[in-house]
C-alpha cells in the first residue's frame, strides 16, 4: 500500500435508500478508525455536506446498525448540488473540517455529483453502488439487490397461494424503472408464467400467445411478473387488454412498490456491503480517486466512475431463455 496521505474523509448516503447501506456505513467509518484516519458522516446526502450538517464518527458510532435496513445517516436528493453555487457552498464545508475525500454510497446520480465535485473542487471521491435495481457497471452485485430480490421472491410467493386457490392471473409489478433484474430473477424464482422487462421488446401478441400455450398445457393459475419500467405499458393497461382477450381469466394486479427498499438486508448484501465499504478506504489510500469500487468475481475491482454511469450490467440472455422453457 502506498504512502497514506489521506488524514480525514467524509461518508454520505445518497439516491435512493438501500438494505445493507448501514452495512457499508459502518465498514467505512471503522475501517479509517483502525487506519487512523478521522472520518465525518454527512446527514441527508449532499443537502447536509452543503448545509454543514455533518457528524465525527468513531466505531461506537455505527454500533448495532449492520442488521438495519435505510440508512441511518438518511438520504436526499439534492437539487442545490446540480449547481455550481451549491457544489461551493459544499467545498467550504469540506475546507473548513479539512476533509480530503468523499465516500459516496449511491446509485448513478450520486456518483455523476461526485464526478462534477472533483473536477471542480479537487476532493477526491470514491463511490460505493448501493441500489436495489443492480443496474451499475462494474461490479457483479449492487448493495441492496439481493435483499431486494428476496423480498420481491417472498411476496410473490404469498401471492402465488391466492393464485392457485381461486385459479386467478396475477400480474405482479416488481421495481426496475431502467432494469429488469429484480424482476427477471424473482421471476425465475417463483415460476412466473411470463416475465417483462424493459431490456427486451416484448408484445401483447407474444403475451397472449404464452397464455394460451398455457391453456394447452392446462395450467389454471398464473403470475406474470413485470418491471416498472417495462415499456409495453402501464401494469393496469395490461391487464385490461389481457381481459379483453381471455373475457374468462379472473385477473388481479399487485404492485410491491416500495416494500421491496426496507427490510432486513440479507447475508449476502451485509457482506458485499462490509467488502465495499472496507474496499472504498483502501482505495482512497492507496491514491485511488474518482472510481468505484466493485466486487467481479469474488475480488475488489475499481471502475472509473465515467464508465459505472455510462454503461450498463447486462440482462443474462441464458436466463430469458431458461425463464421461457420452465415456464411451462
Amino acid at each position: 500500500m502506498s504512502e497514506n496521505n489521506i488524514k480525514s474523509i467524509a461518508v454520505l448516503t445518497s439516491g435512493g435508500d438501500a438494505p445493507g447501506m448501514n452495512a457499508a456505513l459502518r465498514a467505512v467509518v471503522r475501517t479509517a478508525n483502525h487506519y487512523k484516519i478521522d472520518c465525518y458522516g454527512i446527514r441527508e446526502g449532499y443537502n447536509g455536506l452543503i448545509a454543514g450538517d455533518i457528524i465525527k464518527m468513531g466505531p461506537r458510532s455505527v454500533k448495532n446498525i449492520i442488521n438495519q435496513g435505510g440508512t441511518i445517516l438518511k438520504s436526499a436528493r439534492s437539487k442545490e448540488f446540480m449547481t455550481p453555487e451549491g457544489r461551493k457552498k459544499a467545498y467550504d464545508q469540506c475546507v473548513k473540517l479539512g476533509v480530503d475525500a468523499i465516500v459516496c454510497i449511491g446509485g448513478d446520480g450520486s456518483f455523476t455529483g461526485a464526478k462534477v465535485f472533483n473536477e471542480e473542487h479537487g476532493i477526491k471521491v470514491i463511490g460505493v453502488p448501493g441500489t436495489i435495481d443492480n443496474d451499475i457497471f462494474g461490479t457483479d452485485k449492487t448493495i441492496g439487490y439481493d435483499t431486494a430480490l428476496n423480498t420481491a421472491m417472498d411476496s410473490i410467493d404469498k401471492i402465488r397461494d391466492t393464485a392457485t386457490s381461486h385459479n386467478r392471473v396475477f400480474f405482479v409489478e416488481v421495481m426496475g424503472r431502467d432494469a429488469g433484474f429484480i424482476a427477471l430473477n424473482s421471476g425465475i424464482a417463483t415460476g412466473a408464467l411470463d416475465i417483462l422487462i424493459p431490456e427486451r421488446k416484448d408484445s401483447l401478441e407474444d403475451l397472449f400467445n404464452t397464455f394460451r400455450t398455457a391453456e394447452k398445457v392446462g395450467k389454471s393459475s398464473s403470475i406474470v411478473v413485470v418491471a416498472e419500467g417495462e415499456e409495453l405499458g402501464n401494469i393496469y393497461d395490461l391487464a385490461k387488454a389481457t381481459k379483453g382477450e381471455f373475457p374468462n381469466y379472473d385477473i388481479r394486479v399487485t404492485i410491491l412498490g416500495h416494500i421491496q427498499r426496507g427490510g432486513s438486508p440479507s447475508c449476502a448484501d451485509r457482506v458485499l456491503a462490509s467488502h465495499l465499504g472496507y474496499g472504498a478506504v483502501i482505495g482512497l489510500m492507496e491514491g485511488q480517486n474518482k472510481v468505484m469500487v466493485g466486487m467481479q468475481s469474488n475480488k475488489i475491482v475499481y471502475t472509473p466512475i465515467e464508465e459505472a454511469i455510462k454503461k450498463h450490467n447486462e440482462i443474462d440472455k441464458d436466463l430469458l431463455k431458461i425463464a421461457e422453457i420452465l415456464a411451462m
